[in-house]
Protein backbone atom coordinates (compact mmCIF):
# COMPACT_ATOMS: atom_id res chain seq x y z
CA UNK A 1 0.00 0.00 0.00
CA UNK A 2 1.40 3.00 -1.24
CA UNK A 3 1.33 6.34 1.18
CA UNK A 4 0.40 9.82 0.68
CA UNK A 5 3.28 11.54 0.81
CA UNK A 6 3.51 12.34 -2.89
CA UNK A 7 5.29 14.84 -4.76
CA UNK A 8 3.35 17.58 -5.74
CA UNK A 9 3.52 19.09 -9.38
CA UNK A 10 1.50 21.73 -11.55
CA UNK A 11 -0.07 20.65 -14.31
CA UNK A 12 2.17 21.74 -16.70
CA UNK A 13 4.56 20.36 -15.26
CA UNK A 14 7.69 19.10 -17.71
CA UNK A 15 8.08 15.50 -18.45
CA UNK A 16 9.37 12.92 -15.17
CA UNK A 17 12.14 10.30 -15.53
CA UNK A 18 12.96 7.91 -12.60
CA UNK A 19 15.64 6.07 -12.83
CA UNK A 20 16.39 3.68 -10.36
CA UNK A 21 19.55 2.32 -9.83
CA UNK A 22 22.90 5.05 -9.78
CA UNK A 23 25.53 2.88 -10.56
CA UNK A 24 26.99 3.32 -14.03
CA UNK A 25 24.30 2.19 -16.32
CA UNK A 26 21.49 4.65 -14.35
CA UNK A 27 24.21 7.52 -14.34
CA UNK A 28 24.97 6.82 -18.51
CA UNK A 29 21.44 7.35 -18.96
CA UNK A 30 20.59 9.87 -16.66
CA UNK A 31 24.11 12.05 -18.45
CA UNK A 32 22.62 11.59 -21.80
CA UNK A 33 18.94 12.84 -20.82
CA UNK A 34 19.77 15.53 -18.93
CA UNK A 35 22.42 16.86 -22.51
CA UNK A 36 19.48 16.56 -24.68
CA UNK A 37 17.95 19.74 -25.82
CA UNK A 38 14.39 20.59 -23.35
CA UNK A 39 15.69 17.37 -21.02
CA UNK A 40 13.14 16.14 -19.25
CA UNK A 41 12.89 16.51 -15.28
CA UNK A 42 15.24 13.30 -14.75
CA UNK A 43 15.37 11.92 -10.75
CA UNK A 44 18.49 9.18 -9.93
CA UNK A 45 17.26 6.71 -6.87
CA UNK A 46 21.10 5.83 -5.32
CA UNK A 47 21.05 5.01 -1.64
CA UNK A 48 25.20 5.60 -1.90
CA UNK A 49 26.13 9.54 -1.68
CA UNK A 50 27.35 9.35 -5.14
CA UNK A 51 25.86 8.93 -8.52
CA UNK A 52 27.69 6.68 -10.99
CA UNK A 53 30.19 4.33 -8.79
CA UNK A 54 27.34 1.36 -8.07
CA UNK A 55 28.78 -2.03 -7.29
CA UNK A 56 31.20 -2.35 -9.42
CA UNK A 57 33.29 1.16 -9.09
CA UNK A 58 32.31 1.79 -5.18
CA UNK A 59 35.60 -0.60 -4.22
CA UNK A 60 38.15 1.14 -2.58
CA UNK A 61 41.11 -1.34 -2.84
CA UNK A 62 44.06 -0.17 -5.40
CA UNK A 63 44.31 -3.50 -6.83
CA UNK A 64 41.14 -3.85 -8.11
CA UNK A 65 41.29 -2.64 -11.41
CA UNK A 66 39.66 -1.93 -14.82
CA UNK A 67 40.52 -5.16 -17.57
CA UNK A 68 40.72 -2.12 -19.82
CA UNK A 69 42.85 0.69 -20.63
CA UNK A 70 42.09 4.21 -19.88
CA UNK A 71 41.65 5.04 -23.80
CA UNK A 72 38.66 2.53 -24.53
CA UNK A 73 36.49 3.54 -21.42
CA UNK A 74 34.11 6.66 -21.91
CA UNK A 75 30.59 7.78 -21.03
CA UNK A 76 29.90 8.96 -24.48
CA UNK A 77 30.57 7.12 -27.47
CA UNK A 78 31.21 10.11 -29.87
CA UNK A 79 34.26 11.45 -27.44
CA UNK A 80 36.30 7.98 -26.85
CA UNK A 81 38.98 9.67 -24.89
CA UNK A 82 36.79 11.63 -22.36
CA UNK A 83 38.31 8.96 -19.63
CA UNK A 84 41.60 9.75 -20.65
CA UNK A 85 41.67 13.17 -20.90
CA UNK A 86 40.05 13.44 -17.63
CA UNK A 87 42.81 11.43 -16.49
CA UNK A 88 45.02 14.32 -17.13
CA UNK A 89 42.87 17.20 -15.94
CA UNK A 90 43.35 18.94 -12.30
CA UNK A 91 39.73 17.20 -11.27
CA UNK A 92 41.52 13.64 -11.12
CA UNK A 93 43.29 12.08 -8.59
CA UNK A 94 47.32 10.66 -8.36
CA UNK A 95 47.18 7.48 -9.78
CA UNK A 96 48.94 4.72 -7.61
CA UNK A 97 52.50 3.54 -8.88
CA UNK A 98 52.61 1.38 -11.89
CA UNK A 99 48.76 1.99 -12.73
CA UNK A 100 50.35 2.51 -16.62
CA UNK A 101 52.10 -0.14 -18.72
CA UNK A 102 55.28 -0.14 -20.56
CA UNK A 103 53.08 0.82 -23.57
CA UNK A 104 51.60 3.72 -22.17
CA UNK A 105 48.27 1.89 -21.41
CA UNK A 106 46.68 2.95 -18.05
CA UNK A 107 45.13 0.52 -16.18
CA UNK A 108 43.42 2.80 -12.98
CA UNK A 109 41.61 1.46 -9.81
CA UNK A 110 37.98 1.01 -10.71
CA UNK A 111 37.21 3.17 -7.40
CA UNK A 112 38.99 6.02 -9.88
CA UNK A 113 36.47 5.33 -13.08
CA UNK A 114 33.73 5.66 -10.20
CA UNK A 115 34.99 8.89 -9.44
CA UNK A 116 35.19 10.48 -12.81
CA UNK A 117 31.55 9.35 -13.56
CA UNK A 118 30.36 10.69 -10.14
CA UNK A 119 32.50 13.89 -11.28
CA UNK A 120 30.95 13.95 -14.75
CA UNK A 121 27.40 13.80 -13.25
CA UNK A 122 28.06 15.86 -10.23
CA UNK A 123 27.42 19.68 -11.64
CA UNK A 124 24.17 18.29 -13.11
CA UNK A 125 23.01 17.27 -10.06
CA UNK A 126 24.34 20.94 -8.27
CA UNK A 127 22.36 22.57 -11.09
CA UNK A 128 19.49 20.99 -10.56
CA UNK A 129 19.20 18.75 -14.19
CA UNK A 130 19.33 15.89 -12.60
CA UNK A 131 17.60 14.98 -9.05
CA UNK A 132 19.41 12.69 -6.89
CA UNK A 133 17.30 10.95 -4.09
CA UNK A 134 19.85 8.78 -2.05
CA UNK A 135 17.11 6.32 -0.97
CA UNK A 136 16.43 2.52 -2.42
CA UNK A 137 13.20 2.48 -4.67
CA UNK A 138 10.48 -0.12 -2.89
CA UNK A 139 7.98 -0.17 -5.14
CA UNK A 140 6.79 1.04 -8.65
CA UNK A 141 2.86 1.34 -9.26
CA UNK A 142 1.55 1.41 -13.26
CA UNK A 143 -1.51 3.72 -13.04
CA UNK A 144 -2.67 6.06 -15.20
CA UNK A 145 -1.00 8.80 -16.78
CA UNK A 146 2.54 6.91 -15.94
CA UNK A 147 4.03 5.22 -13.05
CA UNK A 148 3.79 6.17 -9.19
CA UNK A 149 7.92 5.14 -7.52
CA UNK A 150 7.93 4.73 -3.87
CA UNK A 151 11.10 5.02 -2.14
CA UNK A 152 11.55 3.27 1.43
CA UNK A 153 11.02 6.62 3.14
CA UNK A 154 7.04 6.12 1.95
CA UNK A 155 7.50 9.36 -0.62
CA UNK A 156 6.24 8.98 -4.13
CA UNK A 157 7.14 10.49 -7.47
CA UNK A 158 5.01 10.44 -10.70
CA UNK A 159 6.68 9.50 -13.20
CA UNK A 160 6.08 9.46 -17.11
CA UNK A 161 8.89 6.90 -17.89
CA UNK A 162 10.61 4.72 -15.49
CA UNK A 163 14.30 3.30 -16.26
CA UNK A 164 15.75 -0.11 -14.35
CA UNK A 165 18.68 0.02 -13.86
CA UNK A 166 19.19 -1.77 -10.80
CA UNK A 167 22.15 -3.18 -9.24
CA UNK A 168 24.36 -6.65 -9.93
CA UNK A 169 22.44 -9.37 -8.06
CA UNK A 170 24.80 -10.89 -5.49
CA UNK A 171 25.96 -14.68 -6.62
CA UNK A 172 23.67 -17.88 -6.44
CA UNK A 173 24.84 -20.15 -3.51
CA UNK A 174 25.56 -23.41 -4.83
CA UNK A 175 23.77 -26.32 -3.92
CA UNK A 176 26.58 -28.27 -2.55
CA UNK A 177 27.30 -25.25 0.12
CA UNK A 178 23.87 -24.79 1.35
CA UNK A 179 25.45 -26.07 4.78
CA UNK A 180 27.66 -23.29 5.41
CA UNK A 181 24.39 -20.91 4.57
CA UNK A 182 24.73 -19.52 7.71
CA UNK A 183 28.11 -19.89 8.38
CA UNK A 184 30.80 -16.55 8.99
CA UNK A 185 33.05 -18.46 7.17
CA UNK A 186 30.96 -18.15 4.15
CA UNK A 187 31.73 -15.04 1.73
CA UNK A 188 28.80 -14.25 -0.54
CA UNK A 189 29.30 -11.10 -1.45
CA UNK A 190 32.97 -10.04 -1.92
CA UNK A 191 32.32 -6.72 -3.42
CA UNK A 192 31.73 -5.74 0.65
CA UNK A 193 35.50 -4.81 1.19
CA UNK A 194 35.24 -5.57 5.15
CA UNK A 195 34.17 -9.34 4.10
CA UNK A 196 37.65 -9.72 2.62
CA UNK A 197 39.17 -7.25 4.89
CA UNK A 198 37.99 -10.13 8.10
CA UNK A 199 40.20 -12.86 6.04
CA UNK A 200 43.40 -13.17 8.61
CA UNK A 201 46.76 -14.31 7.04
CA UNK A 202 46.46 -17.60 8.99
CA UNK A 203 43.14 -18.67 7.11
CA UNK A 204 43.33 -21.31 4.50
CA UNK A 205 40.39 -19.77 1.83
CA UNK A 206 38.75 -21.44 -1.04
CA UNK A 207 37.49 -19.30 -4.03
CA UNK A 208 34.93 -20.17 -6.16
CA UNK A 209 35.49 -19.20 -9.56
CA UNK A 210 38.32 -18.53 -11.60
CA UNK A 211 37.49 -14.90 -13.58
CA UNK A 212 37.86 -11.05 -12.94
CA UNK A 213 36.81 -11.24 -9.41
CA UNK A 214 38.39 -14.12 -8.14
CA UNK A 215 41.40 -12.41 -9.50
CA UNK A 216 40.73 -9.72 -7.49
CA UNK A 217 40.45 -11.65 -4.58
CA UNK A 218 43.28 -13.01 -5.05
CA UNK A 219 45.30 -9.71 -5.27
CA UNK A 220 44.13 -8.55 -2.46
CA UNK A 221 44.86 -11.81 -0.02
CA UNK A 222 48.84 -11.44 -2.06
CA UNK A 223 49.40 -8.23 -0.25
CA UNK A 224 49.80 -9.93 3.28
CA UNK A 225 53.45 -10.72 3.38
CA UNK A 226 52.76 -14.21 4.91
CA UNK A 227 49.74 -16.08 4.76
CA UNK A 228 48.07 -19.60 4.16
CA UNK A 229 47.47 -21.30 0.83
CA UNK A 230 44.52 -20.16 -1.03
CA UNK A 231 42.61 -22.20 -3.63
CA UNK A 232 40.58 -21.34 -6.62
CA UNK A 233 37.69 -23.96 -8.17
CA UNK A 234 36.10 -23.66 -11.30
CA UNK A 235 34.57 -26.83 -13.24
CA UNK A 236 36.37 -25.95 -16.21
CA UNK A 237 39.68 -24.33 -15.02
CA UNK A 238 39.84 -21.62 -17.56
CA UNK A 239 41.02 -18.16 -17.09
CA UNK A 240 40.84 -14.43 -17.64
CA UNK A 241 43.60 -14.03 -20.53
CA UNK A 242 46.17 -11.32 -20.82
CA UNK A 243 45.90 -8.33 -22.87
CA UNK A 244 47.61 -8.75 -26.53
CA UNK A 245 50.29 -6.72 -28.30
CA UNK A 246 49.30 -3.87 -30.56
CA UNK A 247 48.40 -4.53 -33.36
CA UNK A 248 46.63 -4.38 -36.60
CA UNK A 249 42.78 -5.09 -36.93
CA UNK A 250 41.39 -8.21 -38.28
CA UNK A 251 40.05 -8.59 -41.50
CA UNK A 252 37.65 -10.89 -39.91
CA UNK A 253 34.14 -9.64 -40.34
CA UNK A 254 31.13 -11.69 -38.59
CA UNK A 255 28.35 -9.21 -39.33
CA UNK A 256 27.79 -9.77 -42.99
CA UNK A 257 25.56 -12.87 -43.56
CA UNK A 258 26.09 -13.58 -39.80
CA UNK A 259 26.09 -17.52 -38.75
CA UNK A 260 22.78 -18.87 -37.78
CA UNK A 261 24.13 -21.18 -35.57
CA UNK A 262 26.54 -21.57 -32.56
CA UNK A 263 28.25 -24.18 -34.43
CA UNK A 264 28.64 -22.24 -37.20
CA UNK A 265 29.79 -19.35 -35.39
CA UNK A 266 32.47 -21.00 -34.05
CA UNK A 267 33.71 -22.11 -37.41
CA UNK A 268 33.95 -19.04 -38.02
CA UNK A 269 35.97 -17.83 -35.38
CA UNK A 270 38.28 -20.73 -35.22
CA UNK A 271 38.92 -20.07 -39.10
CA UNK A 272 39.80 -16.35 -38.58
CA UNK A 273 42.04 -16.92 -36.04
CA UNK A 274 43.84 -19.71 -38.04
CA UNK A 275 44.01 -16.98 -40.83
CA UNK A 276 45.15 -14.17 -38.99
CA UNK A 277 47.85 -15.96 -37.13
CA UNK A 278 49.43 -16.48 -40.84
CA UNK A 279 49.48 -12.80 -40.50
CA UNK A 280 51.12 -12.64 -37.51
CA UNK A 281 47.67 -11.23 -36.10
CA UNK A 282 46.96 -13.00 -32.74
CA UNK A 283 43.69 -13.83 -31.47
CA UNK A 284 42.60 -10.41 -29.49
CA UNK A 285 41.86 -9.00 -32.57
CA UNK A 286 39.52 -11.51 -33.69
CA UNK A 287 37.65 -11.26 -30.15
CA UNK A 288 37.66 -7.45 -30.43
CA UNK A 289 35.98 -7.77 -33.93
CA UNK A 290 33.27 -10.07 -32.23
CA UNK A 291 32.83 -7.65 -29.57
CA UNK A 292 32.14 -4.53 -32.01
CA UNK A 293 29.58 -7.22 -33.95
CA UNK A 294 28.34 -8.91 -31.01
CA UNK A 295 24.71 -7.26 -31.83
CA UNK A 296 24.33 -8.29 -35.28
CA UNK A 297 26.12 -11.66 -34.27
CA UNK A 298 23.55 -12.38 -31.50
CA UNK A 299 20.88 -10.84 -33.41
CA UNK A 300 20.91 -13.49 -36.09
CA UNK A 301 21.01 -16.76 -34.01
CA UNK A 302 17.79 -17.87 -32.94
CA UNK A 303 16.81 -18.67 -29.17
CA UNK A 304 17.56 -22.02 -29.37
CA UNK A 305 20.92 -21.41 -30.56
CA UNK A 306 21.70 -18.42 -28.22
CA UNK A 307 21.05 -21.19 -25.71
CA UNK A 308 23.26 -23.64 -27.12
CA UNK A 309 26.02 -20.67 -27.42
CA UNK A 310 25.52 -20.08 -23.84
CA UNK A 311 25.70 -23.49 -22.68
CA UNK A 312 28.42 -24.81 -24.58
CA UNK A 313 30.95 -21.47 -25.23
CA UNK A 314 30.37 -19.12 -23.02
CA UNK A 315 33.10 -19.82 -20.66
CA UNK A 316 35.52 -19.75 -23.65
CA UNK A 317 34.22 -16.63 -24.65
CA UNK A 318 33.98 -15.12 -21.35
CA UNK A 319 37.89 -15.67 -20.83
CA UNK A 320 38.59 -14.32 -23.91
CA UNK A 321 36.65 -11.40 -24.41
CA UNK A 322 37.44 -10.16 -20.27
CA UNK A 323 40.72 -9.64 -20.15
CA UNK A 324 42.74 -9.72 -17.27
CA UNK A 325 44.71 -6.19 -16.32
CA UNK A 326 48.42 -7.01 -16.70
CA UNK A 327 49.29 -6.08 -13.24
CA UNK A 328 46.48 -8.30 -11.75
CA UNK A 329 47.81 -10.82 -14.11
CA UNK A 330 51.29 -10.79 -12.80
CA UNK A 331 50.43 -10.80 -9.33
CA UNK A 332 48.70 -13.91 -10.08
CA UNK A 333 51.23 -15.43 -12.06
CA UNK A 334 53.55 -14.96 -8.94
CA UNK A 335 51.34 -15.96 -6.51
CA UNK A 336 50.53 -19.60 -8.52
CA UNK A 337 54.48 -19.93 -9.20
CA UNK A 338 55.35 -19.21 -5.54
CA UNK A 339 52.90 -21.82 -4.45
CA UNK A 340 51.08 -19.25 -2.47
CA UNK A 341 47.79 -19.76 -4.90
CA UNK A 342 46.66 -23.92 -6.71
CA UNK A 343 44.21 -23.55 -9.50
CA UNK A 344 41.69 -27.09 -9.20
CA UNK A 345 39.74 -27.46 -12.65
CA UNK A 346 37.07 -30.02 -10.46
CA UNK A 347 33.88 -29.71 -9.35
CA UNK A 348 32.34 -28.96 -6.04
CA UNK A 349 30.74 -31.65 -4.51
CA UNK A 350 29.56 -30.87 -1.03
CA UNK A 351 31.62 -29.01 1.98
CA UNK A 352 31.18 -30.09 5.72
CA UNK A 353 31.90 -27.90 8.82
CA UNK A 354 34.35 -29.42 11.05
CA UNK A 355 36.24 -28.30 14.57
CA UNK A 356 39.14 -27.36 12.81
CA UNK A 357 37.69 -25.80 9.86
CA UNK A 358 35.69 -27.18 6.48
CA UNK A 359 36.17 -30.00 4.05
CA UNK A 360 35.22 -28.92 0.78
CA UNK A 361 34.84 -32.46 -1.42
CA UNK A 362 35.44 -32.04 -4.94
CA UNK A 363 35.71 -33.93 -8.37
CA UNK A 364 38.26 -33.21 -10.39
CA UNK A 365 38.06 -32.55 -13.80
CA UNK A 366 38.14 -35.97 -16.15
CA UNK A 367 38.89 -37.98 -12.86
CA UNK A 368 36.21 -39.89 -10.68
CA UNK A 369 38.26 -40.04 -8.04
CA UNK A 370 36.84 -37.21 -5.02
CA UNK A 371 39.50 -34.96 -3.47
CA UNK A 372 39.50 -32.83 -0.17
CA UNK A 373 40.81 -29.37 0.53
CA UNK A 374 41.00 -28.34 4.73
CA UNK A 375 40.12 -24.73 4.67
CA UNK A 376 38.96 -21.98 6.93
CA UNK A 377 37.09 -19.37 4.88
CA UNK A 378 35.03 -19.75 1.42
CA UNK A 379 34.18 -17.05 -1.14
CA UNK A 380 32.03 -16.85 -3.98
CA UNK A 381 34.03 -15.60 -7.17
CA UNK A 382 31.43 -16.90 -9.36
CA UNK A 383 29.32 -13.84 -10.62
CA UNK A 384 25.91 -12.23 -10.21
CA UNK A 385 22.91 -14.63 -10.27
CA UNK A 386 21.00 -12.61 -13.01
CA UNK A 387 17.94 -15.01 -12.72
CA UNK A 388 17.33 -14.24 -9.35
CA UNK A 389 17.17 -10.04 -10.03
CA UNK A 390 13.33 -10.32 -10.20
CA UNK A 391 12.66 -12.03 -6.98
CA UNK A 392 15.57 -10.28 -5.20
CA UNK A 393 14.48 -7.13 -5.68
CA UNK A 394 11.37 -5.56 -4.16
CA UNK A 395 10.30 -3.31 -6.76
CA UNK A 396 11.36 -5.73 -9.89
CA UNK A 397 8.76 -8.21 -7.95
CA UNK A 398 6.12 -6.22 -7.60
CA UNK A 399 6.36 -4.99 -11.38
CA UNK A 400 6.12 -8.95 -12.02
CA UNK A 401 3.33 -9.09 -10.07
CA UNK A 402 1.62 -6.34 -12.37
CA UNK A 403 3.06 -8.24 -15.11
CA UNK A 404 4.83 -5.42 -16.32
CA UNK A 405 8.24 -7.48 -16.53
CA UNK A 406 9.93 -11.05 -16.94
CA UNK A 407 12.70 -12.76 -17.10
CA UNK A 408 14.38 -13.40 -20.49
CA UNK A 409 14.11 -16.42 -21.98
CA UNK A 410 17.83 -17.35 -21.53
CA UNK A 411 17.34 -16.10 -17.61
CA UNK A 412 20.02 -13.50 -18.33
CA UNK A 413 18.16 -10.83 -16.83
CA UNK A 414 14.77 -8.93 -18.45
CA UNK A 415 13.11 -9.45 -21.21
CA UNK A 416 13.51 -6.67 -23.31
CA UNK A 417 12.78 -4.94 -26.43
CA UNK A 418 14.52 -3.41 -28.84
CA UNK A 419 13.93 -0.05 -28.10
CA UNK A 420 14.61 -0.80 -24.00
CA UNK A 421 11.46 -1.26 -23.14
CA UNK A 422 10.76 -4.03 -20.80
CA UNK A 423 8.35 -6.65 -21.97
CA UNK A 424 5.52 -7.57 -19.71
CA UNK A 425 2.67 -10.25 -20.21
CA UNK A 426 1.12 -8.33 -22.66
CA UNK A 427 3.96 -7.03 -24.40
CA UNK A 428 6.41 -4.19 -24.65
CA UNK A 429 5.57 -1.46 -21.46
CA UNK A 430 5.16 2.25 -22.42
CA UNK A 431 7.58 3.85 -20.17
CA UNK A 432 9.11 1.44 -18.85
CA UNK A 433 12.36 0.84 -20.28
CA UNK A 434 15.79 -1.72 -18.88
CA UNK A 435 19.13 0.01 -19.02
CA UNK A 436 22.42 -2.09 -18.30
CA UNK A 437 23.95 -5.81 -18.12
CA UNK A 438 19.66 -6.85 -17.43
CA UNK A 439 19.02 -6.07 -21.50
CA UNK A 440 21.20 -8.58 -22.13
CA UNK A 441 19.36 -11.53 -23.31
CA UNK A 442 17.85 -8.44 -26.07
CA UNK A 443 21.21 -7.21 -26.98
CA UNK A 444 23.91 -9.92 -26.42
CA UNK A 445 27.12 -8.61 -24.95
CA UNK A 446 26.35 -6.09 -22.71
CA UNK A 447 28.84 -6.25 -19.73
CA UNK A 448 31.31 -4.11 -20.81
CA UNK A 449 31.67 -0.19 -20.38
CA UNK A 450 31.37 0.22 -24.06
CA UNK A 451 28.42 -1.63 -24.65
CA UNK A 452 26.82 -0.42 -21.89
CA UNK A 453 27.51 3.29 -23.13
CA UNK A 454 26.35 2.58 -26.30
CA UNK A 455 22.80 0.82 -24.55
CA UNK A 456 22.45 3.85 -22.41
CA UNK A 457 22.27 5.98 -25.13
CA UNK A 458 20.04 4.19 -27.22
CA UNK A 459 17.79 4.03 -24.10
CA UNK A 460 18.13 7.65 -23.13
CA UNK A 461 17.09 8.20 -27.70
CA UNK A 462 14.43 5.97 -26.77
CA UNK A 463 13.19 7.65 -24.26
CA UNK A 464 13.51 11.42 -25.51
CA UNK A 465 10.95 10.46 -28.72
CA UNK A 466 8.63 8.57 -26.92
CA UNK A 467 7.56 10.80 -24.35
CA UNK A 468 5.53 12.87 -25.97
CA UNK A 469 3.44 9.90 -27.25
CA UNK A 470 3.61 8.21 -23.52
CA UNK A 471 2.26 11.71 -21.79
CA UNK A 472 -0.80 12.01 -24.28
CA UNK A 473 -1.57 8.35 -23.61
CA UNK A 474 -2.12 9.67 -19.48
Amino acid sequence: MFMDRTDKTPASRPPVVAVIGGGYSGAAVALHLAQAPGAPRIVVYEPRPEIGRGLAYSTPDPDHRLNVPDHKMTLISQQPTHFHDWLASAQAPRLPAGSATLAGEIFAPRAVFGQYVAAVLAPLVADGTITHRQAEVTAVHHEAGGFAVQDRSGQILRADCVVLAVSHPPPFLPPELNSLADDPALIVNSADPAALAGIAPQDRVLIIGSGLTSADILATLMRQPVRAPVHVLSRHGLRSQPHGPKQPETCADFATDPAKTALALLRRVRAAVRDEAARGITWHAVFDRLRAQGPAIWAALPQPERRRFLRHLRALWDIHRFRIAPQTHAAVVQAEQARRAFFHAAHLVAAERQADGIVVTIRPRRDTRLAHLKVDRVVLATGPAHAQVIAGNPALAGLADQGLVQPDPLRLGIATALDGRAIGTDGPVPGLYVAGPLARGTVGELMGVPEVTAWAEHVAAQILAALPAVAAQG
